[in-house]
């Protein structure tokens, strides 16, 4: 059996609805194609459900305009589908003297990307959170909290309203180009084609590219970030992060007041053993050899391997976890953290062994692909969906 439009997208997660809706907003007639049977399974649906600012990210990168775009255009959309946010601030606390400096830089980061971020001391910082403890910190009063599943469900409502096609269950294992376009074959033997193919595929998007194609430029490596949630609440108010390691594209583990006022605390980054590896226990044999066949890896492990460690033995041994929250809020006790789920981050590795820290799109004539898009990925996922739709020629 065969079916197809003028475009079709490969991903049902916020990032190829959100380009989905994009392009029925050009006129096309489009068709969502996932390997799983429901939407929003993966990144989407296991994230912590911050909305980002924009503050970290590199002036004039794609990160740092697509996410300050991106959260602009989502407040809008979350307003007009009655989807509640939280937006209480986010405090990033400098803990010692030698964090001043990337403070500083974060500053001036926000100021470059015209984000609002505000230099306060230790007083201001028990105004806004009175057990956070640090020697300064910068402000971010527009950073919250959204339910990105509540999103991804709303863009799909939306494009089933336009007539949209979504065959789920539908691994991708290949395609065949025409000079008409190009046609995806199905794992179950059906296939679907259109004039373009948009691959939206988060943790498979290299293995996705690769089937549609083209040559992807980076492969994907999972790294697993686990939460925790904290018995009492009521030590948090916002968002408080700790000042991030500008040589790694983690965040560090941080506090999380969600929408119904439960707090979350995380994640760490730990190697995930398969793409969609949620546990220890979750191991992919394939998917591991695919990640140390990788190249690039070698020159990883012997940069960051004492990083890595400390994540890993954080993620055993709970204690160590506790310690470093503890940095933030020595108010915490032991027990005070339950260990909750997790989630698994799509990081692209470049050949040379570094981690890519920016959005990465990629296309021919018949193929676009987005090749790396982990946080903030969510809350820029509208703007990417408008970015992808503006390289798609319908």
């Amino acid at each position: 059996m065969e079916s197809g439009g003028d475009v079709v997208v490969v991903g049902a997660g916020i990032v190829g609805l959100a380009t989905a809706l994009a392009l029925t907003e050009r006129g096309a007639e489009v068709v969502v194609v996932d390997k799983e049977t429901q939407l929003a399974v993966h990144q989407t649906g296991h994230n912590s459900g911050v909305i980002h600012t924009g503050v970290y990210y590199r002036p004039g990168s794609a990160k740092a305009r697509l996410c300050v775009e991106g959260r602009r255009r989502l407040i809008g959309f979350c307003d007009q589908a009655n989807i509640p946010t939280r937006i209480s601030g986010k405090v990033i606390v400098a803990v010692d003297e030698d964090e001043l400096p990337r403070l500083d830089e974060l500053q001036r980061r926000a100021s470059a990307n015209g984000v609002e971020a505000h230099r306060i001391g230790p007083d201001e910082l028990a105004d806004l959170e009175p057990y956070a403890r640090g020697i300064a910190a910068l402000h971010v009063p527009g950073a919250g909290v959204v339910d990105f599943r509540r999103v991804a469900a709303a863009l799909a409502e939306i494009l089933r309203s336009r007539k949209t096609r979504f065959v789920m269950g539908a691994p991708v294992v290949g395609a065949d180009r025409r000079s008409d376009g190009v046609r995806l074959r199905l794992a179950d033997g059906a296939s679907v084609g259109g004039s373009v193919a948009v691959a939206c595929a988060g943790l498979q998007s290299d293995r996705v590219a690769t089937a549609l194609g083209l040559e992807p430029s980076v492969r994907i490596v999972p790294f697993r970030g686990e939460y925790w949630h904290l018995r009492r609440p009521e030590l948090v108010r916002g968002l408080i992060y700790p000042v991030p390691d500008p040589a790694f594209p983690f965040l560090g583990v941080h506090f999380t007041k969600k929408l119904a006022g439960e707090v979350e605390v995380g994640p760490n980054a730990v190697p995930a053993l398969a793409r969609e590896g949620y546990s220890w226990g979750r191991v992919s044999f394939s998917d591991t050899l695919d990640v140390l066949r990788t190249p690039g890896l070698a020159a990883l492990v012997r940069r960051y391997w004492r990083t890595g460690l400390a994540e890993i033995l954080r993620s055993l041994w709970p204690p160590l976890l506790l310690k470093a929250a503890r940095r933030l809020l020595p108010a915490l006790l032991p027990g005070d953290l339950v260990r909750a789920g997790a989630g698994v981050r799509a990081q692209a590795l470049a050949p040379d062994g570094s981690l890519v820290d920016d959005f990465v799109f990629a296309q021919d004539d018949r193929v676009v692909a987005v090749l790396n898009a982990p946080s903030p990925a969510a809350t820029a996922s509208l703007a990417i969906g408008e970015e992808i739709a503006r390289r798609v020629p319908v």
